[in-house]
């Protein structure tokens, strides 16, 4: 069987390079020279030609991939879970059997990698002929989709039912085994796409795209001049050097080496291992007498201390022996508007201001004029970021 390659699009679609990474591989599985050899099966009293066993697909995939024997089956898996490979025997079982059991390539035209989503008319049709050819007996979660679709789309219902009787009738017309090979594509195609409850929906992808992130656009010259003049910028630039900046790292690594739990151990024990608790004890955020390996680690650099909730609460206590506490108070405020409820952002900003920068505040910060100018235009317009300015300004100051 020879599958030539189609330019099925897939726009919008963020999964589009996984599934033309696996078409690919389809085409080289269904090559005459380098492919799987298919012979014809016989499954339910019918003859299917161009069948495929299970273990057959595993050797050809380890043989071309060079990769593990479960990498080999996971892959598998995922083309039968996708829908490029559909099972004959058990075609609700979306799994790659390492055994005889039998499966057949899906036509090309059922593939996943089409432009366009599985549509309610389709399945519509393919419900009603399924419920025409056995007489009214259709699964609980299809009869619920049936009665809905008929809800749904009952303004051309009429359509659907004549559509539904006419591939029915078409059908009766095919030979037995096209008959039963057509049906076992629709049924693993729709499998896919209108997964049963408690199947894992692999096409789930969110909200349609409403543009093209795979599209080339075209640049204007206004584009290119601003790219041009971002680059001269770039190259006038000083950069430094990748000894200094390889120093820098080796020295940030050896000097938190003692406090990585992965590349040091976790002491006493890693609480997710052994199910004791005394790690997340010793280490809570508030904890009445942190470890001595916490209390090193403040002293590496003020970011460290300030970042750990019990470090600041300790510094709070230095800074009021100096009559300076509103500095750590005003940097703990400025924190809590830039991360919290945009919503609440007007508010807290007035709230700052009156209680650390308006003349006479309880709680006056002190900072150069030239700050305090700019965070006070800002106000006039708040938002996350406007406190920057004096926040960093104080930040330093805490820091010297």
């Amino acid at each position: 069987m020879t599958v030539t390659r189609l330019d099925q699009g897939q726009r919008y679609r963020p999964r589009m390079a996984f599934l033309k990474k696996i078409e690919a591989l389809m085409m080289e599985m269904q090559s005459p020279d380098t492919g799987i050899k298919t012979q014809t099966q016989t499954v339910m009293v019918a003859s299917i030609p161009h069948a495929v066993t299970g273990n057959d697909i595993l050797q050809w995939i380890l043989q071309r991939l060079q990769i593990t024997s479960e990498e080999a089956l996971h892959l598998g898996d995922l083309f039968v879970k996708y829908g490029y490979i559909y099972p004959l025997q058990e075609p609700k079982n979306l799994t790659l059997k390492a055994d005889g059991s039998l499966y057949r390539f899906q036509t090309p035209y059922f593939w996943p990698v089409q432009g366009w989503a599985a549509d309610d008319t389709d399945y519509a049709i393919y419900l009603a002929k399924k419920n025409i050819k056995r007489k009214g007996i259709l699964e609980e979660y299809e009869k619920e989709h049936y009665n809905m679709l008929n809800q749904k789309i009952n303004y051309k219902w009429d359509f659907v039912i004549m559509q539904a009787k006419e591939q029915y009738k078409a059908g009766k017309e095919r030979k037995k085994e096209d008959r039963y090979a057509l049906d076992c594509q629709e049924r693993a195609y729709w499998l896919v796409n209108r997964t049963p409850p408690g199947m894992q929906d692999v096409l789930e992808y969110g909200v349609d795209r409403v543009t093209d992130p795979n599209e080339n656009k075209k640049n204007t010259m206004e584009a290119y001049r601003r790219e041009i003049m971002y680059y001269q910028q770039a190259i006038g630039k000083t950069r430094v050097k990748s000894s200094v900046s390889l120093g820098g790292l080796v020295k940030y690594s050896e000097q938190f080496l003692s406090n990585d739990p992965i590349l040091s151990g976790c002491l006493p024990s890693n609480p997710w291992i052994t199910d004791d608790p005394e790690f997340w004890d010793l280490n809570a955020k508030l904890v009445e007498v942190p470890t001595r390996m916490r209390v090193e680690r403040w002293a590496f650099n003020f970011s460290e201390l300030i970042r750990d909730p019990k470090g600041r609460q300790n510094f709070q206590l230095f800074l009021k022996k100096e009559f300076s506490g509103e500095n750590l108070s005003f940097w703990e405020a400025c924190e809590d508007l830039k991360y919290g409820d945009q919503s609440k952002v007007k508010e807290k900003a007035e709230e700052i201001y009156k209680l650390f920068l308006a003349p006479g505040a309880r709680r006056w910060i002190n900072i150069d004029g030239t700050t305090m100018g700019i965070t006070v235009k800002g106000l006039k317009h708040p938002h996350r970021y406007v406190l920057d300015a004096a926040q960093t300004h104080i930040y330093m100051l805490m820091k010297k």
